[in-house]
C-alpha cells in the first residue's frame, strides 16, 4: 500500500482511480462472445464454456440429484450457518415490502401505486477462485420474498460439471429450478437472449470479474435491465488513534483477497496509525492462503493521512467506497458525514465480512465509485412500481379543462381533443 500525507484535492481523482483493464479492448471481446450466443444459442454456450473452463461436460442444467447429493456434502456447521445467514437476510429483507396505496389528488380523481414483481430474474453468482453461494442468498432471497414467477441462476463449473456443495445446498433451501452450469459474460449472454434450456430473463443480478461486468452493461444497452455496475470488490477503512490497527489489518485484506483487481483503502486521522497498520498487514497477509491474490490487490492500494477532518470526509465521499468501514468511537454519530458508500459498518466490532454473509443486510453493491448515485440490491429491485389513476365524470369535468390548456400550450392537439371530446359529451 502506497501510504499518501494530507493529499491535495487535484489528486484526489487519481487516488480514486480503479484498477480496471483496457474498457475498449474487452468490449471488444466481450463483444463477439455475447453475438455469437444471441445467434447460435447453447452451441455457443458449450463452445466458450469449453474454451474458457475446459469443460467436458454436455449438461448444462442442475439436476435435482445433485443437488440432494450436495446436502450430504456439507458439513452439519456450515449447513447450520447457512441457515442462520439465510434467516436473518429473509427477516431484513421481508420488512422492506411496500402496502399498495391510492389516493385522491383532488374529487373524483384517483391515482394508485402498487408493486409488481419482475416476472424473470437472472441470478449470475460467482464460482471461480471463490464459490460465492452468500451471493445466491443475497439475491434469491429478495427475489423470491418478491414474488418473480421465474428464477434463472448461472455459475461456473469445474471441468467435470461439478458446481461446489454450498452453492447447490443454497439452491435446495430455496428450492430453485432453474440453475445452470455456465459463468463468465456466456452466462450473462445465455441469461439476456434466451437459449434452448436457459430462459430469457428480463433483468440480470450479480458481481463478477470484469468479463462479466462488461457483459452487464452492454446488454444493458439493448433494453435488459441490470442491478448495477458492480466491479470487483473494494473497502475504505476510516481510522484515527483510538481504533484497532490489527482490526483494521484484517478489513483491508478481508476485500484484497477476493481478487487481484480489488482495492482497499485507509483514511487515517492519526498519522501514526498508517505504520502500524501496515505492519500488521505484513504480519497477516503471511498467514492468508489467498495471500498472493491479496499482494496483487495490495499493490494498487492506499494508506491515507488527513490532518482535517473535513479533508478526509470530503475524500470519503468522493471515493464512494462500496463497502465504508467506520471504525471509530461512537460511530454512530458520523451517519450525517456519510454521502456516497454502499453499505456502511458502524464501530470497532462491525467487520465487512458481517454483512458479506449474516448479518442480513445485501452484499450486493456498486462499486468503482457508482455508489454516488446506485443503491445496493434490496427488495425494491425485484420490483418495478406501476402507477394507476381512475377518474370519474364529475372528476373530469374538474380537472379537464387544465388538461386542455396545458395540451394546447405545448401545441399537442390530439392531446387536448381526447380531453374535450369527453367533456363535449
Amino acid at each position: 500500500m502506497k501510504s499518501y500525507i494530507n493529499p491535495p484535492r487535484i489528486i484526489w481523482d487519481k487516488l480514486s482511480q480503479r484498477p480496471y483493464f483496457n474498457a475498449d479492448k474487452l468490449e471488444k471481446k466481450v463483444k463477439k462472445i455475447l453475438n455469437k450466443i444471441k445467434i447460435e444459442g447453447e452451441d455457443a454456450v458449450h463452445e466458450f464454456n469449453t474454451a474458457f473452463d475446459n469443460a467436458t461436460y454436455k449438461e448444462l442444467k442442475v439436476t435435482t440429484k445433485e443437488i440432494v447429493r450436495a446436502e450430504n456434502e456439507l458439513s452439519d456447521n456450515l449447513k447450520q450457518a447457512i441457515r442462520i445467514a439465510y434467516k436473518n437476510i429473509w427477516k431484513f429483507h421481508e420488512t422492506q415490502q411496500q402496502v399498495d396505496f391510492s389516493m385522491e389528488t383532488m374529487p373524483g380523481v384517483s391515482c394508485m401505486r402498487r408493486s409488481v414483481p419482475i416476472d424473470s430474474v437472472g441470478l449470475y453468482i460467482p464460482g471461480g477462485t471463490a464459490p460465492l453461494f452468500s451471493t445466491l442468498l443475497m439475491l434469491a432471497i429478495p427475489a423470491k420474498i418478491a414474488g418473480c414467477r421465474s428464477i434463472v441462476v448461472c455459475t461456473p463449473a469445474d471441468k467435470d460439471g461439478n458446481i461446489h456443495p454450498a452453492i447447490l445446498f443454497v439452491a435446495g433451501l430455496l428450492k430453485l429450478e432453474y440453475v445452470f452450469k455456465i459463468g463468465g459474460a456466456q452466462a450473462i449472454g445465455a441469461m439476456a437472449y434466451g437459449t434452448e434450456s436457459v430462459p430469457k430473463c428480463y433483468k440480470i443480478f450479480g458481481p463478477g470479474n470484469q468479463f462479466v461486468t462488461a457483459a452487464k452493461l452492454l446488454v444493458n444497452k439493448v433494453g435488459v435491465a441490470i442491478d448495477m455496475p458492480a466491479g470487483p470488490s473494494e473497502v475504505l477503512v476510516v481510522a484515527d488513534s483510538y481504533s484497532n490497527p490489527n482490526y483494521i489489518a484484517a478489513d483491508l485484506l478481508s476485500q484484497a483477497e477476493h481478487g487481484i483487481d480489488s482495492q482497499v483503502v485507509l483514511v487515517a486521522l492519526d498519522k501514526a496509525l498508517l505504520n502500524k497498520v501496515k505492519k500488521s498487514v505484513k504480519q497477516q497477509l503471511e498467514l492468508l492462503p489467498r495471500k498472493e491474490i491479496a499482494q496483487h490487490a495490495l499493490r494498487k492500494s492506499s494508506a491515507i493521512y488527513f490532518e482535517a477532518k473535513e479533508d478526509a470526509w470530503d475524500f470519503i465521499n468522493h471515493y464512494a467506497a462500496e463497502h465504508l468501514i467506520v471504525a471509530l468511537d461512537n460511530a454512530e454519530q458520523y451517519i450525517g458525514e456519510i454521502k456516497n458508500a454502499g453499505s456502511v459498518f458502524l464501530g470497532h466490532y462491525t467487520p465487512e465480512s458481517a454483512g458479506d454473509y449474516a448479518s442480513g443486510t445485501n452484499h450486493t453493491l456498486p462499486t468503482g465509485g457508482f455508489a454516488r448515485s446506485y443503491s445496493g440490491v434490496s427488495l425494491d429491485s425485484f420490483v418495478k412500481k406501476v402507477t394507476y389513476q381512475q377518474i370519474t365524470q364529475e372528476g373530469l369535468q374538474l380537472i379537464g379543462n387544465t388538461i386542455e390548456e396545458m395540451a394546447a400550450a405545448e401545441g399537442l392537439q390530439a392531446h387536448k381533443n381526447a380531453v374535450s371530446i369527453r367533456l363535449r359529451k
